[in-house]
């Protein structure tokens, strides 16, 4: 006969359990993997493993020419796919010397400050949904299609613009489109208040989100966090502000950089929305300006094969989520030697291993989804 003896708990008490948090789509904005080691309900340590959404798209850039990886570029971002486009061909025409039409350059910061709006609404509304709020998405939605519509009128895409070039702009904006645009404008302006009663003001949102997730500025700085994100830490850094490109330097007196000191989940939301209400506020400031400039051309006539300086450049700019900077290499042919991406939510979401440490499980959708990030982004 053999007598057996059974331990219940014990050991086990004291042992770390690693858990995999996807890769699966529906639990983030895309494919991302978090390796996670629990103590308890606690998470000891975090790892963010990317790259399943990998396209190589640096390298494709040097198979194609000047025109061509302009198509590529607005895809990293897929929510932020005019203001991709903007930075890579200011890379290209600083390469080029290029003086960019006066009617261009208020046009692609109009555009611009629309696609921050469409970028940052898609985030208004999911980040609810991921803590049981089902109805802000809607209204999230129905506020995108507005300006969906008019983005979509001059350039016959959703999400894929393809409107830039170098050198300008694709054509000139359609009759009655500035009216257009400003109308939808002022439709949106007057229920953005949704989010800010119905969101920002709901006691079970805010207590799911004040003092969670709080991201000192020393870490910003340490792993070169950008954009709302950095700023909701105290970070006061804004590129429209510091180191004006396209018409923000006449936008002084509009533009309103916003931060936060707490640097938790609620602060993140805040500047995000703040940010939203003054990216409005600059789309009409461009719309006034518009309608005094006389009729011009919107694009630089170009040669057939287009082909970049021998030398080197770093174009930057403050993309909706964050800087997104393009480093191009040129040896004078009519492709880039080299073009190095720098996406905004790539540092971002490296800041999850020192930002879930010590902080419960429960809470975890919490943080990831106040990082706003995009998982193409990331991987590129």
């Amino acid at each position: 006969m053999t007598e057996t003896t059974v331990g219940i708990g014990g050991a086990a008490e004291s042992t770390d359990m690693v858990l995999n948090i996807g890769p699966q789509h529906p639990s983030t904005h895309g494919v991302l993997r978090l390796r996670l080691v629990l103590d308890g309900e606690r998470i000891a340590s975090a790892e963010p493993v990317v790259g399943y959404m990998h396209r190589g798209a640096e390298k494709l850039f040097e198979a194609r020419d000047y025109r061509q990886i302009v198509m590529l570029a607005n895809r990293h971002d897929w929510l932020s796919a005019f203001s991709n486009e903007l930075g890579v061909v200011m890379a290209v025409e600083r390469m080029l010397g290029m003086e960019v039409p006066e009617r261009a350059v208020w046009m692609r910061t109009l555009l611009a400050e629309l696609n921050r709006v469409l970028n940052h609404l898609m985030f208004l509304g999911s980040y609810p949904l991921e803590l049981g709020g089902i109805t802000p998405i809607f209204h999230a939605f129905r506020e995108r299609e507005e300006l969906q519509a008019v983005m979509e009128e001059i350039s016959g895409g959703r999400m894929h613009y393809m409107f830039n070039r170098v050198g300008g702009l694709k054509e000139d904006l359609p009759a009655g489109w500035l009216g257009r645009a400003r109308a939808a404008i002022a439709d949106v302006r007057t229920r953005m208040d949704v989010y800010d009663r119905l969101v920002h003001g709901n006691e079970i949102f805010r207590g799911r989100t004040r003092g969670v997730g709080v991201l000192s500025a020393e870490a910003v700085h340490a792993y070169g966090v950008s954009g709302p994100i950095a700023r909701a830490s105290g970070v006061d850094f804004d590129l429209r502000r510091d180191e004006p490109y396209l018409a923000y330097g006449e936008l002084q007196d509009v533009l309103k950089v916003v931060t936060r000191t707490e640097g938790d989940c609620l602060a993140r939301f805040e500047c995000l929305l703040d940010q939203t209400h003054n990216s409005l506020d600059l789309a009409v400031a461009c719309l006034d300006r518009m309608e005094e400039l006389p009729p011009g051309p919107v694009n630089q006539r170009l040669p057939k094969v287009l082909k970049a300086p021998e030398g080197h450049t770093y174009a930057w700019t403050e993309n909706p989520l964050g800087i997104n900077g393009y480093y191009l290499v040129s040896k004078g042919e009519k492709t880039p030697y080299r073009l190095k991406l720098r996406s905004a939510s790539y540092n971002n979401i490296q800041a999850l291993a020192v930002l879930l440490p010590g902080q419960l499980v429960a809470d975890m959708v919490s943080i990831l989804g106040s990082l706003f990030f995009v998982v193409g982004d990331i991987d590129k």
